[in-house]
């Protein structure tokens, strides 16, 4: 089935269509509160919160927004709602690095370290700048269905853009001086 038949079996109360609907979008979803979020936990407890208000809102969904907007919507509405409630801790886990066989040690520990640099500066935008970084970024969402999914005008949208690419350059200059501004 199409995501669009899924849909509208799933707003006639089709079960089996609702539940192959919310399997095929778990990841984005999980991904999106990932990336929002930065806490594998808090990210597991959003996208559940989130594909249970899309298991119980299906209905509400209208088609004058694209359904990736309108769940998108929803995640980042409930990661707001959960950074604003509690802030986040900054996580100490290790990620796993992949060698591969054609590049240097060198280069891969470097990719790394420039890897969390960026996750940590990403992190220390304000929650409006970190929202659209993460929306435009790291999801590849459109100027537009960044807009439709925060509910804010385009020009604001492109604002917060430019601003979070400036607040992030000098960031990552401090980070490459050996120091972080606060």
């Amino acid at each position: 089935m199409v995501e669009q038949d899924l849909i509208r079996a799933a707003q006639t109360g089709d079960r089996d269509a609702l539940i192959t609907l919310l399997r095929k979008i778990e990841n984005h979803v999980y991904r999106t509160a990932y990336y929002i979020l930065n806490n594998e936990q808090d990210a597991h407890d959003a996208a559940q919160e989130a594909l249970i208000r899309i298991y119980t809102k299906i209905d509400s969904y209208e088609e004058k927004a694209q359904f990736k907007t309108w769940v998108q919507r929803i995640v980042t509405n409930i990661c707001i709602d959960k950074f604003r409630r509690q802030k986040p801790t900054v996580s100490i886990d290790e990620h796993e690095m992949v060698f591969q066989g054609k590049e240097s040690v060198e280069r891969e520990v470097m990719a790394g370290y420039l890897a969390d640099d960026i996750r940590d500066a990403i992190e220390q935008l304000p929650e409006h700048h970190r929202s659209v970084v993460v929306l435009r970024y790291l999801q590849d969402f459109s100027y537009n269905e960044i807009a439709d999914s925060l509910n804010l005008p385009l020009n604001t949208v492109k604002s917060y853009l430019f601003r979070a690419r400036q607040q992030l350059q000098h960031l990552l200059q401090d980070y490459q001086k050996g120091g972080v501004s606060g």
